[in-house]
Order: structure tokens, then C-alpha cells, then sequence
């Protein structure tokens, strides 16, 4: 430790200069869009991520089982929860700090809760992130060989994908960076193209035949597994025009809420908070509505056509040589948009490798990185991250209350960074210790907490305020570097 009560990845942490600071439109918003476009948060937003790991859809009906204004509304909501709740004061503070996620949360968790919340934390999800990429980009990548890919096929480009993305997010990020600005370009021109072949028939969508015939569907997957000895559930009712909303919350929060709180880190980026509020505007809220709202336009348009596509899919990726009308097509682009998601998968890693070089520094991150890769492998090769609703809820459980607690510390202490804190905060980590919980409780059967994301975040803020009035707040310590706080 250096100051005597201050740990050195504190005192030492030097704020990014002025100078250094790029305009949101080169920085965040390009950066947070690219986050959007990747195929995996967009391709199962019609069905609300209820699908089998092959795409046939569970929920009755989909989001769009009362028609397709609701379900783009809901988008509109998350959208801008994302932006205004999750991302903007996160943002404000990286930007009025210049420091990174990891110091600036000791305001919240203290400087020695500052190691494992937020810092290992985010590293220990990136892994999970991985497992996603490496599941799903298996799952496109075998599709493009075989109509009817074998598990082991899978399974074996999954490991492939998930060490070869570790090892460069380890060691050649930089060689990735060059051709990731561009990359995200190929999803958004295939969701145009989707959206143009299948625009013309979003007015002839019905949602009663895709509701009969989940429901169907469901009852003879629940006999198939009764007659096998298994025991599994799936609804048999659609969801209400609330329960649309809060899915849709869940589903896209979830998926945002790592990113949200690191904001932190985008918006040390930027110079002023036009920048910052802009940055989130376009590249949070507006990449949102556009990546989401075309997917589930063309799952409407796709089944409004009434041509043949199977009734219980609403997965985007699944319904492309279908509304392209030729199999071939239909797998260039899914071999595009595997390769569009190699970057993110080495970011992911990158960043998990940064988070355990800071919080195990002795640890050979070879080792760390190592381990952490194997835990994605196992997720992707048992299928386990292809239940997306549910990786999503651990995301949104695991951060909503770290980035409502963020916020309720940014207001007490007058709109800016009340500095580091001593030891670990009270406050925080009892607030974080309930936010979770709450957020979890869905994905454990102890309770149906609708938008339990959300749900998570309330707690977390509502906690933290009341435990700070109520004076648990440990002690803010002195940072010695001039201009620190803004």
C-alpha cells in the first residue's frame, strides 16, 4: 500500500488527460452500437430468448403474441432504461474522474471490496460472455457445413472458438481492434436485407396460428421427455401485455447490464457530458431500437408472409435462407455473422484478462485466463449458454444493483465521485447482497419477480441510499493525485 491506507492500483491511477478524450461519435457510440448489432442479442428477440438451443420458440406466441406495436414499445422502454439507468452515470463519472471502472467503484465497494466489485466480478462474467459467443458461433459456423450438424461438430468449433479467442484477447488484441470497427457493419447490412425481403408482409402478421402452434408444440415436447423419464416444464398460456413489457426488460437489460457499469470506463473517453449522454443516445438507446425492432420486424414479416416458414420459430437466424429463398444464402450469412462475432469474443476475453491481471497479480494470467476459458468451454459444449433469458437474468442479477447503488452514490455526493473508500463498504455490498437476490430469485423458483433486472437495480439504489442516511458508508480516503475529482 502507498499513503499508508491507500492500495497502489488507487494511488497510482492516473486520470486520462483532456487531451486524450475523442468526440462520442468515434468513441462510445460506435463502440456500444457494435455491442447491439452482434447476432446473438438480436436473433432471439421476437421469441423473448424462449427457444430450445435449436430456435424452436417455448413462449406461446413469442413477444409478439399481442401483435407487434407492444413488442416494439417494450423495446422502446428497455431501450432507454439501458441508457438512462444502467449507462449514464456510470458514464458521467468516468468522465469527470478520467479514471477506469475498477477504481472508480471504490466510491461504492471500497478500496479493498474495490478488487471483487466491480473489478473480478466483470472479468469473472466475461467468461460467460465467452461462452455465449462460442455457443452460438458454433452453432452458425457447424450450420454452414451440415443441415443437420452433430453435437460433437459443435462442440469441438465451440472449444476451438472460445481458446483461440482467449489466447488473442490475451496476448494480440491490438490486431483485432483494426478490422473490429468494421465488422459490426455486416450484421446491420443483414438485418436490412432481412428487413426489406420481409417488410411488405409485417401487415399480414397474425399471432394466434404462432400461440396455437407453440402451444402444441410444447405439449408434445412435455410428453416426448415424460416418455423418456424426464420431467420439464413449458408454458402453455402467452403472456399478458405487462408481462410482454417486463420480459422484454429482462431480456435486453440483462443483456446490457455488464456494459452499463462500464461505462465508466467509455466515458473516461470522453470530454464533456454532451459527449457522454450522446454517446448513449445513439449508440445504447438508438442502436437498441433499430438492432431489436428489425428482428422483430422481419420475425413478423417472415411469418406474415404465410409462405412456409415453420410457425414455431421466431429465431432470426433461423428464418434467413427462408426469407432469402435459398439455402446457400442463407448460410454465407450465417458464416458472416459468426466472423462478425470473433471481435467481440477477444474483447470479452481482453477484458477478463485486464480484470485478473489487476485483482491477481500473481497470479500467471495464463493460468487465470486459462481456467476461466474452460469454465466458457464447458457452458457452450453443454449447451448451458444457449439459454440466453437465463444468462441474461445472471448479468442483469450480477450488475443492476452495482449500477444502482453507482447512481445513488453519485446523487449523495452532489453529482460527482465522493473519492475512494475505506475498506469495504457497507453500503455497497449489503445493497449488492440484496440486489442480487432479487434478481436471481426468478432463475431459482424462489419467487416470479417480473423484470427482475430492474427489480435488481431498485434494491440495490433504494438499499444503498437508505444504508448511507443510516451512515454505513465507510470513511472516503484521500487520493493524492491533484484534479482527480471533477
Amino acid at each position: 500500500m502507498s499513503n499508508g491506507v491507500l492500495p497502489d492500483y488507487v494511488s497510482m491511477a492516473k486520470p486520462n488527460p483532456p487531451g486524450n478524450r475523442t468526440p462520442w461519435y468515434k468513441s462510445t457510440a460506435p463502440t456500444y452500437a457494435g455491442i447491439f448489432l452482434w447476432f446473438v442479442f438480436w436473433q432471439d428477440a421476437a421469441s423473448g430468448g424462449g427457444n430450445t438451443g435449436q430456435g424452436i420458440c417455448t413462449l406461446p406466441g413469442g413477444i409478439l403474441s399481442h401483435g407487434v406495436g407492444l413488442a416494439l414499445l417494450g423495446v422502446v422502454v428497455a431501450a432507454l432504461l439501458c441508457h438512462f439507468l444502467f449507462y449514464l452515470v456510470p458514464g458521467l463519472l468516468g468522465m469527470r474522474t478520467g479514471l477506469p471502472l475498477y477504481v472508480v467503484g471504490t466510491s461504492t465497494y471500497g478500496v479493498q471490496g474495490g478488487f471483487l466489485m466491480p473489478g473480478f466480478l466483470m472479468g469473472v462474467l466475461q467468461f460467460g460472455w465467452l461462452g455465449v459467443n462460442a455457443y452460438f458461433s458454433s452453432l452458425l459456423l457447424s450450420g454452414t457445413f451440415s443441415d443437420h450438424p452433430s453435437r460433437v461438430v459443435q462442440g469441438a468449433i465451440a472449444v476451438v472458438w472460445a481458446a483461440a479467442a482467449a489466447f488473442i484477447g490475451l496476448k494480440g488484441i491490438q490486431y483485432v481492434a483494426k478490422v473490429a470497427t468494421y465488422l459490426p457493419l455486416i450484421p446491420l447490412a443483414i438485418l436490412l436485407i432481412l428487413f426489406v425481403k420481409t417488410v411488405g408482409s409485417v401487415g399480414d402478421f397474425e399471432p394466434a396460428p404462432i400461440t396455437t402452434a407453440v402451444q402444441a408444440n410444447n405439449v408434445k415436447m412435455v410428453a416426448e421427455a415424460a416418455a423418456k423419464g424426464q420431467t420439464i416444464q413449458l408454458p402453455t398460456e402467452a403472456l399478458g401485455s405487462m408481462g410482454i413489457i417486463a420480459l422484454l426488460i429482462t431480456y435486453i437489460v440483462g443483456f446490457f447490464a455488464t456494459a452499463g457499469a462500464a461505462g465508466v470506463d467509455f466515458g473516461m473517453n470522453n470530454k464533456d457530458e454532451k459527449d457522454v449522454s450522446m454517446g448513449g443516445l445513439v449508440g445504447i438507446a438508438l442502436a437498441t431500437i433499430v438492432a431489436a425492432g428489425l428482428a422483430i420486424l422481419i420475425a413478423a414479416g417472415a411469418q406474415g408472409a404465410a409462405n412456409g416458414a415453420d410457425v414455431t420459430t421466431l429465431r432470426t437466424t433461423n428464418l434467413m435462407a427462408h426469407i432469402v429463398g435459398s439455402e446457400k444464402a442463407g448460410k454465407v450469412m450465417m458464416f458472416l455473422l459468426a466472423l462478425a462475432a470473433f471481435p467481440p469474443a477477444c474483447f470479452s476475453s481482453f477484458i477478463a484478462a485486464n480484470s485478473f491481471k489487476t485483482t491477481l497479480p500473481k497470479v500467471n494470467p495464463f493460468i487465470s485466463v486459462g481456467v476461466g476459458t474452460l469454465v466458457s468451454i464447458l457452458l457452450a459444449v453443454t449447451g448451458w449458454a444457449g439459454t440466453v433469458i437465463a444468462v441474461f437474468g445472471v448479468i442483469g442479477a450480477s450488475f443492476g444493483p452495482v449500477c444502482g447503488a453507482m447512481m445513488v452514490d453519485y446523487f449523495l455526493a452532489g453529482k460527482k465521485w465522493a473519492g475512494p473508500r475505506a475498506g469495504f463498504n457497507a453500503a455497497g455490498w449489503i445493497s449488492w447482497a440484496a440486489g442480487f437476490v432479487v434478481g436471481m430469485a426468478p432463475l431459482v423458483g424462489i419467487a416470479n419477480i417480473p423484470a427482475a433486472p430492474l427489480a435488481a437495480f431498485v434494491v440495490g439504489a433504494v438499499l444503498y441510499f437508505v444504508l448511507a442516511k443510516a451512515g454505513l458508508e465507510s470513511k472516503v480516503l484521500q487520493m493524492p493525485a491533484a484534479g482527480a475529482r471533477r
